[in-house]
Formats: C-alpha cells, structure tokens, sequence
C-alpha cells in the first residue's frame, strides 16, 4: 500500500479520501477547515497543520479543491504540496475543476520538482464518491496513466485518458459547460410549459422519458418542480458559473465562440445577483419566475 496525502477534504473530497483509506493506503490529510476531516481520522488518518506538511515523503498526492484560487494556495508557497519532500517518481493527481490555463501551468511546477503529473477531474455525486463510482477524465501519459491506475482504482470505477495533460480538463469544462446548457434550457422550457397552463410535474415526469432527457436534466428539473433547492446541494450556482466562465476562456483561447455557454452564463451570473449562490443550481428556474429576470435577457 502506498504513502498517500489528500489535500480539500469537501462533499467530494471526503468520500474520495474514505475510499484511499478503505484501500488500505497510508492517508494523511489536510483540511482549511480540520474539522471536515475528523470523519476520515476516527478512520485512521492522520491530519495535517499544512499541505507540505501533509505531503511529505508522499508517493502519490490527491488534491481535490473549488476553483484555481485554491488550487494555486495549496500546490505553492512555503507551506505548499510543492515545498513537501516526495518518494521517488511521486504522483501529483489534480482533482479539481480548474481553468485550462492554471492546470498547464501546474503541470509545469510539478514537473520542475519531479512531480508525474495528472489532471484526472471526476463526475459524479458525492454519493458516488463515497462508493468509489466516480469516473476520472485525466489528462497525461500513458506510462504515467498506467503506473498509477491502483491508486486511481482506488476512488472510480472508470478512467478515460484524453491526451496528455491538460486534456482531462479540456474535455471536463466542456462536459460542465454541456451541463449548464442543458440546465438552463430545462428551466427555460419550464417556465414556458407553465406559462402555457401545464402541470409542471406531469411536463418533469414526460421530459424524463424523452429525448431530451440526461441526467443532469432529469435531477434538476425535478428540483425546480418540487421547489428543492435548499437540502442536500449538489451543485452550486457559484460553482457552476466558475466552471462555465473556465470553460468560455478555454474557448477563447482557442478561438472558439460558445454563444450557447455565454447564455448559460449570464443566467447563472443573474441568478448569483439574485443572492442565491448557495442553493442548489437548480434554483435557476427563479432566473425565468422572478420578477422579469427572465425577459430582460433578450433585450
């Protein structure tokens, strides 16, 4: 079994650092906030004052944090996972949504302190997480990919390798981008059916059966139609619309135009105005009921 830090102990950090323990691997933590890991330390983790601290003499790092500001606070500085000491030829595995940009430049870090290096972003719930169903979408090579799919067997029950690092990223801010659209464009037609005299939870329980229906669909308009937006949150507006504005600036840098994704967008940047940034991203159906958000977009 291997040395093993896990770095942002959150809703999704949490079950994935349980399953490391439950693999037997040798887990040490580290939290802003320590409480969030007293769960994994009754489970015999031990907790750390600092992310180096927390790395030191590590063979693979798993860092799993909410946006590049995070990410960048945990991996440098003094007290970083890149000041830590590391067993020979150590995995530095990002977890975390982060922009394109700021992942490449990790990358480069990494690497300069002998570092193999991984974007590897997941989907699924918390709940997936915690039964080591996730899917990871990792960026790097193949070699490195191979020498550490125990460790990454670990927390998911799929890996897909997209190209090499920065890749894995790539291809998640496009899927989150994907999910906002299809979100938004949920709680559009929603507002719409009802508008049209219809009953919102015979039009939710008809869309789930159409060709329209995905998972992220089907989970939220659900939401919108119970009005469950406040208990057990999946997924935030204010997480959301950091991932599609990381999303729209891989884009531009490409030289793309994603007009659907900017729409999506200034929805969830209206909703988040609207102070609802902690609630369920659901909550965007309030973007068309309230007031006239929802008209005053097309003007």
């Amino acid at each position: 079994m291997a040395k093993v830090a896990f770095i942002g102990i959150g809703k999704m950090g949490l079950g994935m650092a349980g399953r490391l323990l439950a693999a037997g691997h040798d887990l040490t933590v580290f939290n802003r906030t320590a409480a969030k890991a007293e769960p994994l330390v009754r489970l015999g983790a031990r907790l750390a004052a600092s992310p180096r601290e927390a790395c030191n003499g590590a063979e693979a790092v798993f860092a799993m944090t909410a946006d590049d500001a995070s990410s960048r606070a945990v991996w440098l500085g003094a007290e970083g996972i890149l000041a830590a000491s590391r067993a020979p030829r150590g995995f530095a595995i990002e977890c975390s949504t982060l922009s394109h940009d700021w992942v490449m430049e990790l990358a480069g870090h990494a690497a300069a302190r002998g570092w193999r290096y991984l974007d590897a972003p997941v989907t699924g719930l918390p709940h997936d997480a915690a039964n080591g169903a996730l899917t990871l979408l990792v960026g790097g090579s193949a070699d490195d990919l191979q020498a550490a799919r125990d460790l990454l067997g670990a927390i998911s029950h799929s890996v897909i390798r997209f190209g090499p690092v920065g890749a894995g990223t790539a291809y998640k801010l496009i899927i989150n981008l994907i999910g906002a659209v299809q979100i938004a464009s949920a709680a559009e037609g929603l507002a719409l059916a009802e508008r049209a005299g219809l009953d919102a939870s015979v039009v939710a329980g008809a869309v789930a059966t159409s060709q329209a229906a995905s998972p992220q669909v089907v989970r939220n308009i659900r939401r919108m139609v119970d009005d469950d937006h406040h208990h057990n949150v999946v997924f935030t507006p204010a997480l959301r619309l950091k991932d599609v504005e990381y999303g729209l600036r891989l884009a531009e840098k490409l030289g793309f135009r994603a007009p659907f994704g900017e729409v999506a967008a200034d929805l969830l940047r209206r909703l988040c105005e609207l102070g609802l940034t902690e609630m369920n991203e659901s909550k965007i159906i309030d973007v068309f009921t309230s007031g006239d958000a929802g008209h005053q977009r097309l003007e």
